[in-house]
């Protein structure tokens, strides 16, 4: 209908109508860039050598739209854009030439997208991860959580690769911070600490203070085994840790392989999702 009216206003002048239906999406993309976009999804893509990984988050502002494929293959296309750029900023990456169509920046197929699909569409953020072992990744709930880990290895097969998914897939379930517990820094290990010796004083506050430095070591160290990857039980083996499950590994593989970095994100996290008073938008528009 949008394309109809456009060649209709042109004179049937199909530069003319693109150029009008360019500029409609401009003034529809200001209206809607205020409006939260929480919901969306996160894309990774890979280099064909498994070097290199990319992730990027798209947000949209209803679940609706984060399912259409429309907005599916735009993320993926994203993510696409986010593996080849040389990009250090976001205002760098969306000044980007578009990979399809170098006419266009990133920004300008943005624009585009909120013009078509109606809605807020936000580029939230993209990361690259490299590795002169491999990269791999997994993508959980289509698209809700994504995850890239980087390998240290001598070889890439697919016994290698299923190692690279199991891991992969304990990041997207588990939700660890760091990689190990040498990269924890102070500032966290104390607000740790902090909140783990408030909640001794509730169970146990008339003991010594020494008593309860004592326990809160242990419950400190429990806690370092949930936020440090390779610390944590392996989901597929209870009697195993991350370490563990890797030493094993090895040996089965006949030579190291050692996770040295990962990225993990969930879509629409930290962002304050807007909740819909539907009496007080329907008494608005009947007010007006």
């Amino acid at each position: 209908m949008e394309c109809k009216k456009a060649l209709s206003e042109a004179n049937g002048d199909v530069d003319a109508a693109i150029e009008i239906l360019r500029k409609a999406g401009v003034a529809m993309a200001a209206k809607k860039a205020g409006r939260i976009a929480a919901e969306g999804l996160v894309a990774v893509k890979l280099s064909d050598d498994l070097k290199k990984g990319a992730i990027v988050e798209v947000n949209s502002e209803t679940d609706f739209v984060a399912k259409n494929e429309l907005f599916i293959n735009y993320v993926n296309d994203v993510a696409s854009q986010a593996l080849a750029t040389k990009a250090a900023t976001q205002e760098e990456f969306l000044a980007d030439k578009w990979l399809a169509d170098p006419s266009k920046t990133v920004e300008d197929v943005r624009t585009e997208k909120v013009g078509v699909i109606h809605e807020n569409i936000q580029i939230r953020r993209f990361a690259t991860l490299e590795s002169d072992g491999f990269v791999a990744s997994y993508v959980h709930a289509g698209g809700r959580i994504g995850v890239l880990v980087a390998f240290d290895v001598k070889e890439v097969n697919d016994a290698v690769k299923k190692v690279g998914k199991n891991i992969a897939m304990q990041i997207a379930g588990m939700n660890p911070l760091f990689l190990k517990d040498s990269e924890v820094p102070e500032d966290f290990m104390a607000k740790e600490k902090e909140i783990i010796m408030a909640q001794i004083a509730e169970t146990a506050g008339d003991k010594p203070l020494a008593i309860r430095e004592k326990m809160s070591i242990g419950k400190l160290h429990k806690r370092m085994q949930e936020v440090c990857l390779v610390d944590q039980e392996y989901f597929l083996d209870d009697k195993l840790t991350v370490s563990k499950y890797l030493q094993q590994a090895s040996k089965e593989l006949g030579f190291p392989i050692n996770v040295t970095g990962f990225i993990r994100w969930e879509c629409g996290e930290g962002i304050e999702k807007k909740k819909n008073d539907f009496a007080a938008e329907v008494a608005e528009q009947m007010n007006k």
